[in-house]
């Protein structure tokens, strides 16, 4: 594949970066990609990794007078200070980009920088991955995930599409919206769902003392609705308060729907009260369930599979074999002695339908996965 960009320069190595770095390399998106961190130990990691080409904690006027795509990776508390340090350096042209999860203020702040010779547009990749920093990169963390780019009326159109090219290079599905919206959108669908996990996880540590059986009676379903909980409390403070104003407009929101259930609830109003939830239930049914945020998902299916050594790899050959490309998988239950289940993800229409098919003549049981 042709490179897009002849050097790329990403400033904070670490999840999200590195990841970044590896897409880029591994599509050949790049001529040269080069990393900066103020950790050498990760950079030299990265290296070795192959996320990036050469890692500097120094910056230099060289090294960036030949990039054309700069990425700030780092922390948002940190990201318009790197942009600020390394302004003088930049050449006439270059594409800067982010990919913090708010937008609306770093943007504005980015354009209020830079001069027009200079094209900033805002990214927010929605993806990641349970082991934080370069030693989870992986370059397939962006395929199939959606790639958020915030361009305002003072970004040039070519610079728009060149971005929206580049990321679906890397398997990305890019979206455009407006930065305001944007951050309203996460505030609702992310923000405040992980607040509302944090929240239900401390209440029921609030019970542990008097109640010790509270939390290992939540080992099933409740660690399921609150794993979101467990995400670094760090970053999510930044995140939070990055997004202060839409994040309180949803907390206000879902403060008057929790209050609404707690009245009819008092008032012993069973009849509103069941109301209340069958339209809960109604409106997540209207949720597409083939939808993985705004973009279309991915049909699903789940095969029940034998405690045998070799089993997964197995299921995966034989639709190998048959041309049928697996897009997600997750193993879902395995106990010993007794076998468990996978859920097999596929983004070609008719391939989960096919797949069934398919592993039944091997004697492998499977089965849509509900709502799929």
């Amino acid at each position: 594949m042709k490179a897009v960009f002849h050097r790329v320069a990403i400033f904070g190595v670490g999840l999200i970066g590195g990841s970044l770095g590896m897409a880029i390399k591994k599509h050949g998106l790049a001529e040269q990609v080069i990393g900066f961190d103020i950790d050498q130990a990760n950079l030299q990691l990265a290296v070795e990794l192959q996320a990036i080409d050469q890692g500097f904690v120094q910056v230099e006027p060289e090294q960036l007078s030949e990039a054309d795509l700069v990425v700030l990776a780092a922390p948002i508390t940190v990201n318009l200070n790197i942009l600020k340090s390394i302004k003088a350096y930049l050449k006439p042209e270059v594409i800067i980009t982010d990919v913090g999860s708010t937008k609306a203020d770093f943007v504005k702040a980015c354009e209020e920088l830079l001069t027009e010779e200079h094209h900033f547009v805002g990214g927010h990749p929605m993806a990641g991955a349970e082991v934080a920093g370069v030693q989870g990169a992986d370059p397939y963390l962006f395929e199939n995930a959606i790639y958020i780019l915030t361009p305002t009326e003072r970004t040039k159109q070519h610079v728009t599409i060149k971005l929206q090219y580049f990321f679906e290079k890397i398997g990305a599905r890019v979206m455009l919206i407006d930065p305001i919206e944007h951050d309203l959108l996460v505030a609702s669908i992310s923000h405040l769902p992980h607040l509302i996990a944090s929240t239900l996880v401390n209440t029921v540590a609030s019970m542990e003392e008097d109640h010790p059986l509270a939390l290992v009676l939540a080992a099933g379903g409740f660690r399921d609705t609150t794993r979101i909980a467990s995400g670094d409390p760090s970053l999510w403070k930044d995140i939070c308060f990055s997004n202060r104003e839409q994040l309180l407009k949803m907390i206000q929101l879902f403060k008057e729907q929790l209050l609404t259930l707690e009245k009819q609830l008092a008032a012993s109003e069973r009849d509103e009260f069941e109301a209340s939830l069958a339209k809960a239930q109604k409106t997540r049914a209207k949720i597409p369930a083939k939808m993985k945020g705004y973009w279309p998902f991915l049909d699903e299916i789940i095969v029940t599979i034998p405690d045998r050594p070799g089993t997964i790899g197995q299921v995966a050959a034989i639709l190998g074999e048959q041309g049928i490309n697996i897009d997600d998988i997750e193993i879902l239950r395995v106990r010993e002695g007794e076998g468990g289940s996978l859920r097999l993800g596929f983004a070609t229409m008719g391939a989960a339908d096919k797949a069934i098919e398919i592993l039944a003549k091997h004697d492998l049981v499977a089965r849509k996965r509900l709502g799929s």
